[in-house]
């Protein structure tokens, strides 16, 4: 299982415009955050998190050139407004790419983009061809165990995602959530690796500061931990030299960055 963090950044992208904090203009490579996004390997398959407005970007820069299906956390616009480039894997695999998302973002999906084909008989005539799926149980893909974890983001549920491999490792990507309800915390506890919201050091409604995701990978007790969905609040480098190092993580806890790839 590879992970491939594609983006690490919030809904504003870091820089962000109109700002010339010392973030948004450091020439640190890894302060330089596009929305947040993952690609995951699963043996020969790749699973696309959320298709942010850079999608293209990302993949690009990523060389990714198949995506075998597209898993949504939520449908907030730095999640979603990617979408209408998954028809370029289509047109690639020839064959419809499967889409999962929760029962109430897939309406929100199905609303957004009414104009998705789903039956490629109709050709590919630059509109995405996708299969829609409600996802609310584990699936397998290439061997590989795929689990929808609910995970709560304002007023709203967002979705985590857990990763099984056949040799019993074992990932979590949570980028957006303020709170794991507690039918959740089971399946997010004692992974191998977990990236999880850490917004910035000011509480947020809808966010984990990084102090409130340090709580967090103190109970779940990862063997391995990374942050994701950074503002401008955060530069790299300082920020994670002042992480704790804690006897529950013992391969640490590390700040995401564009472009991070993890074995899993």
């Amino acid at each position: 299982m590879r992970i491939c963090v594609l983006g690490s950044g919030t809904s504003h992208g870091v820089p962000m415009i109109g700002c010339r904090c010392p973030v948004c203009t450091s020439p640190d490579p890894r302060n330089h955050r596009m929305r947040t996004s993952a690609a995951v390997r699963l043996g020969e398959r790749t699973v696309l998190i959320d298709t942010t407005p850079e999608l293209r970007l990302q993949a690009l820069a990523a060389g990714i050139d198949r995506v075998d299906a597209v898993l949504f956390t939520h449908t907030h616009a730095d999640h979603v407004m990617g979408f209408d480039d998954v028809r370029r894997f289509a047109e690639l695999s020839g064959r419809p790419t499967p889409v999962y998302a929760s029962p109430a973002s897939l309406a929100r999906l199905l609303h957004i983009f009414d104009y998705a084909l789903t039956d490629i008989r109709f050709g590919m005539t630059g509109i995405p061809v996708v299969e829609w799926h409600a996802w609310t149980e584990p699936f397998e893909i290439a061997g590989h165990r795929v689990t929808p974890v609910p995970l709560e983001h304002g007023t709203h549920l967002a979705t985590g995602i857990r990763f099984d491999s056949p040799q019993g490792r074992s990932a979590a990507w949570c980028p957006d959530c303020h709170g794991i309800p507690a039918a959740s915390r089971d399946p997010l506890c004692g992974l191998d690796v977990l990236f999880i919201d850490g917004l910035r050091h000011r509480p947020h409604p809808t966010h984990f500061t990084v102090a409130e995701a340090l709580d967090a990978i103190r109970d779940l007790a990862p063997r391995q931990a990374y942050l994701v969905h950074m503002t401008h609040d955060l530069d790299h480098e300082t920020t994670e030299c002042a992480l704790p190092q804690m006897d529950e993580v013992p391969g640490g806890i590390r700040l995401a960055y564009d472009g991070l790839v993890v074995d899993v």
